[in-house]
């Protein structure tokens, strides 16, 4: 009866029933009752009926004029919003702003009217043009003053460091009195908590690994005692070889009955793969893994081929974890890759379990005296043929002792190409000596695109092959 004592106050108990049940409009009093619901919504009941509690979402706010010119890329943020998500906070918007005193007012007061936490990057520094700090203690209404165990610190960080500490540097200790400070142990510029009227800013200093520092060593404790969160539920699944709208056509009624289990789909394109994420937030952690993972096992079965890995696993993560399985080893003999397929391999921490070595034959003339093909297969086929990236594969075998082999060869561009082998045309031939596949492959124009096109399809091969063997 909690529930209809405090609303009594506003409207009478039966019209309140009547209608949040929905039989009888009664609209002026479920206007009423509707602000009520949502001001107190936290704290109601009504017998059976559970009012549901907001997801916590909040905004993050990157300060700097180097972000907006294109000079700094805003990695803080991204590491952010992936560090809070996975405590089931949600980022509702994420905002980058000039270093001016008027914008940081203007961008916090907005986040307001939709969130109760922003939490800000950078500005924190000792030059002239670092004001986060002496904007938001002004905006407070808390003087600065000196932190003398800040002092210390900031003292200990300069001589440990055998420099020279500056009016400037002082200054960095000269913090808002009545903020929380949150001490820097990896830089001079403290982190502030500002609290006003169960609104929070949290202001931390732009240099990454101090952000980091500051995250992991405080904030995301902090925030996770002052606001209650969500639990949350990610299942990204890894896909290789097909477009997001070609995806998307086949899992189409797939899709369609994931709002029924509440269950929001992104689809994250990029070079040759598809990202397909699986989200879920609520309060039963098992319940809501349950319902993910039960949709994730109904997409493999509905794009067995395309399904590569999971949860950010790169191609050649996967590959490895398959030849160290198999206690294979592999090596490669590249052209137009350069080596990039050998970097990708030995890339992976631990890979000379796996990886032999790479031949790196980008002439004629390479090709023909190191991996021993027949100089007359190159002139009268082309470099850039199945003959040749065969001969290149099974040179392979000749010169490591491995399981599996890729070949490539390929016109990378944007020059070099023919009206029979125009700019992105890749042969490449991968598998064991006795059962290799030879493909032909037609990318675009741009250099460094064929390149990284090519490494991953010849990688996928090689995924493709072991599965087979």
């Amino acid at each position: 009866m909690v529930f209809l004592k405090k609303v009594s106050r506003i409207c009478s108990t039966s019209a309140i029933k009547l209608a949040y049940i929905g039989h009888e409009w009664f609209f002026p009093k479920l206007i009423l009752l509707h602000n009520f619901i949502e001001t107190n919504r936290d704290s109601l009941s009504y017998g059976e009926l559970e009012i549901p509690s907001r997801p916590m979402k909040i905004e993050i706010i990157t300060i700097g004029d180097e972000i907006l010119i294109g000079q700094t890329v805003d990695t803080n943020s991204a590491w952010m919003a992936h560090e809070l998500n996975a405590q089931g906070v949600r980022i509702n918007r994420i905002h980058t702003i000039s270093d001016e005193a008027q914008e940081i007012i203007s961008a916090m007061e907005d986040a307001f009217s939709r969130v109760d936490l922003v939490i800000m990057t950078g500005g924190l520094g000792p030059t002239n043009d670092d004001i986060t700090k002496k904007t938001l203690s002004d905006y407070f209404q808390m003087p600065l003053v000196m932190h003398d165990e800040v002092l210390e610190e900031i003292t200990a960080y300069f001589t440990s460091k055998n420099r020279e500490m500056l009016q400037v540097n002082t200054d960095q200790a000269l913090l808002p009195d009545g903020a929380i400070i949150i001490r820097n142990k990896k830089g001079t510029a403290s982190g502030m908590w500002f609290e006003r009227d169960g609104k929070v800013v949290v202001s931390m200093p732009g240099v990454p690994y101090e952000m980091e520092h500051l995250m992991k060593s405080g904030v995301l404790e902090m925030i996770s005692k002052k606001f209650k969160a969500e639990t949350v539920f990610h299942r990204t699944i890894m896909t290789f070889g097909e477009g997001e709208s070609f995806i998307a056509e086949r899992v189409k009624d797939w899709e369609l009955s994931l709002a029924k289990e509440d269950i929001k789909l992104a689809y994250l394109p990029s070079q040759g793969i598809v990202k397909m994420r699986l989200s879920a937030f609520g309060d039963d952690d098992v319940a809501i893994k349950e319902r993910v993972m039960r949709k994730a096992d109904e997409l493999e079965l509905l794009i067995p081929e395309l399904v590569y890995g999971y949860d950010d696993q790169s191609m050649e993560e996967v590959v490895a974890e398959l030849l160290l399985k198999k206690k294979a080893k592999i090596g490669t003999a590249e052209s137009c890759t350069g080596g990039y397929i050998a970097h990708l391999l030995t890339s992976i921490p631990g890979s000379s379990s796996f990886y032999e070595g790479s031949i790196c034959t980008y002439s004629y003339r390479s090709k023909s005296e190191i991996l021993d093909i027949d100089p007359q297969t190159i002139i009268e086929k082309g470099a850039v043929s199945a003959e040749v990236v065969e001969a290149m594969a099974q040179g392979v075998f000749l010169h490591f002792d491995v399981k599996y082999s890729i070949a490539v060869s390929g016109i990378a561009g944007p020059s070099g190409g023919t009206k029979d082998k125009p700019v992105g045309t890749v042969w490449m031939s991968v598998g064991t000596r006795d059962s290799m596949v030879t493909q032909r492959f037609q990318f675009g124009r741009d250099r460094m695109r064929n390149i990284r096109m090519t490494a991953l399809h010849a990688i996928n091969l090689v995924r493709l092959s072991i599965l087979r063997s």
